[in-house]
């Protein structure tokens, strides 16, 4: 049988059939010793096959035998484990980037690496600044900066209110008949933002985010929504930091798309924008058409540096 995998505990995943059915279903062994260096073999969003067990009538179970060819995915370094991967969810049509500016601060640094993974498996990614019912004026104009910044890259950026219900139905709209992903920092709002989008989910959506705050420091496990308006969400458990995975250096700048747009002026065709000559990225930083703080995440990704150690200090947002 064919299927999707909805949910992951880590042994066990709970796989939709095409029938609709679902399955619980565990791995065969082998998956597990193929050199995979993930920390799940499977994630949510994969499409499977998988032969089932036990009776007719029996609440029947599966092992899943393969996975076809994930159409493309998100990946971080696992937290405590660096030599090691975790696929957070695959087969997206579309991200959201939940972004608070306090409580919980989510630091340009985190941004920049979501969107540079993003970019490097195409998928279309969007920038959600939740809570914007609670800032004052001049947390209102850093929003607004912020959010002009990221449009001139080509993000779009919308403001939203998860909890007074602001935009929400712009939200909506982007999701029709697509598979999206939602991530971000433990207590930017995902959940509350789930049961505006689909107060059905409330139960689930309550429960799972009570995980999230116990178990922040350990990577969790994403699950995936039907929606009652054609729509499936993908809800992710909240991200301490964000480790760029296997990119060559050469590689880097292709996924900040102002630094892309301006490689063919650059002196030299393999031009990294760090000390070379004639690099048009550096000059359009200095002419202050390019970010520092843009510019500031390219140093810290070619460098190999941890974003982490940004965020310790909020170890308990």
């Amino acid at each position: 049988m064919k299927g999707t995998v909805y949910k992951s505990t880590g042994s066990w995943y709970l796989v939709k059939a095409e029938d609709g059915k679902t399955y619980n279903c565990r791995i065969k062994g082998k998956f597990r010793i193929k050199g995979i260096k993930n920390t799940n073999p499977v994630a949510v969003g994969d499409k499977v096959s998988f032969d089932t067990e036990g009776q007719q009538g029996e609440e029947q179970q599966g092992v899943i035998k393969k996975i076809d060819e994930r159409e493309n995915y998100i990946i971080r370094k696992s937290v405590n484990l660096s030599k090691q991967t975790h696929i957070i969810a695959s087969n997206i049509d579309q991200v959201f980037l939940m972004v608070t500016l306090n409580n919980p601060p989510t630091f340009t640094s985190f941004i920049d690496r979501f969107l540079v993974t993003a970019e490097a498996y195409d998928i279309k990614a969007v920038i959600l600044f939740n809570k914007i019912d609670t800032y004052n004026e001049e947390e209102t104009l850093e929003i607004k900066f912020l959010a002009k910044l990221y449009r001139e890259v080509g993000y779009e950026c919308i403001g939203i209110s998860a909890k007074t219900g602001k935009n929400v139905d712009k939200v909506r709209e982007m999701m029709l008949d697509k598979t999206s992903m939602f991530s971000g920092h433990s207590g930017t709002g995902k959940s509350t933002l789930i049961n505006a989008l689909e107060p059905d989910l409330n139960l689930k959506t309550a429960e799972i985010s009570e995980q999230h705050r116990q178990g922040q420091h350990t990577t969790t496990f994403a699950e995936m929504f039907d929606l009652s308006f054609n729509a499936r969400i993908i809800d992710t458990p909240g991200i301490k930091g964000f480790g760029v995975v296997d990119m060559e250096k050469e590689e880097i700048g292709d996924y900040f798309p102002e630094f892309f747009e301006l490689k063919q002026d650059c002196k030299f065709h393999n031009c990294l924008h760090l000390e070379e000559p004639k690099c048009a990225v550096k000059e359009a930083l200095e002419e202050g058409e390019i970010a520092w703080s843009r510019y500031k995440s390219y140093l810290q990704i070619m460098e190999g540096e941890d974003e982490n150690y940004r965020i310790d200090n909020y170890s308990n947002q």
